[in-house]
């Protein structure tokens, strides 16, 4: 199957029209005429994820976040993120990012689905009737500090940080998988108890609290590591004679 045909069955569900238009979605690196036997799906570019995609065969690497997001006049190996683009051609491994488009049509409802949240609706809408994040409710209200504990056994995280008073009561649920601060203002005013994200800062976490508004801060990978488990799944489902396969949970940093 030709990496071009596997682009427009992905594109098809996830068209790029519904990325952010700061984002940069879509195939980024090698040929879109290679045949693919095998596809390695993760949520970054590092060195360990080109190092096991090439030893698994990969004929194309698809992540959630781009290596290359700002405009770059040079591609040589004297930097990291060149590096890692001249292994990628070396190897004749063709990239595609699925990014904003992800995160509008699947991310959060996936994360959201997760949490067994009630009466969902998107949080902030960008494109016709989809967005940014969702917002429901729990079937039943529960502390701040249950809530956390729901939202670690879900993502399979050992800790979480957390903006609010542990004992408050959360039934309204907003979920923004990734960096949360920008959809802070949003779900203050859609009336949620609690926004559950990554990437909060100090300031961003106790003025939503002295709001009215707990952040659960479970990280930037914490939630959205999702993304490659939910595209093996998807891809083994809509291509015929592909190997998928997707790279582990690997937190990027660890708490000591």
């Amino acid at each position: 199957m030709l990496c071009k045909d596997v682009l427009a069955v992905i594109e098809n569900d996830y068209p790029a029209e519904y990325a952010l238009e700061w984002d940069n979605a879509g195939l980024l690196a090698g040929r879109d005429d290679k045949e693919v036997e095998s596809i390695y799906v993760a949520v970054d570019v590092t060195e360990e994820i080109l190092r096991e995609a090439a030893e698994c065969g990969a004929d194309l690497l698809i992540t959630h976040h781009p290596l290359i997001f700002g405009g770059m006049k040079r591609i040589t190996n004297q930097d990291f993120i060149g590096r890692r683009i001249l292994e990628l051609i070396r190897r004749d491994i063709s990239y595609y990012a699925m990014h904003t488009n992800y995160d509008v049509l699947r991310m959060a409802r996936l994360a959201a689905d997760m949490l067994n949240l009630r009466e969902q609706e998107v949080l902030d809408i960008t494109c016709g009737t989809e967005g940014i994040g969702r917002i429901g409710r729990f079937e039943n209200s529960v502390t701040l500090k249950q809530c956390c504990e729901e939202v670690k056994r879900t993502f399979g995280l050992e800790g979480v940080r957390v903006f609010g008073d542990l004992g408050g009561r959360t039934e309204r649920i907003a979920v923004c998988p990734g960096s949360g601060k920008s959809v802070i203002k949003e779900a203050l005013h859609r009336g949620a108890d609690v926004l559950i994200t990554g990437d909060i800062g100090h300031h961003d976490g106790i003025d939503a609290a002295a709001q009215g508004m707990a952040v659960i801060d479970a990280g930037h990978y914490g939630i959205e590591h999702i993304f490659a488990e939910d595209m093996r799944r998807y891809l083994e489902e809509n291509l015929q004679g592909v190997r998928i396969m997707a790279a582990p949970v690997s937190h990027p940093f660890a708490a000591v």
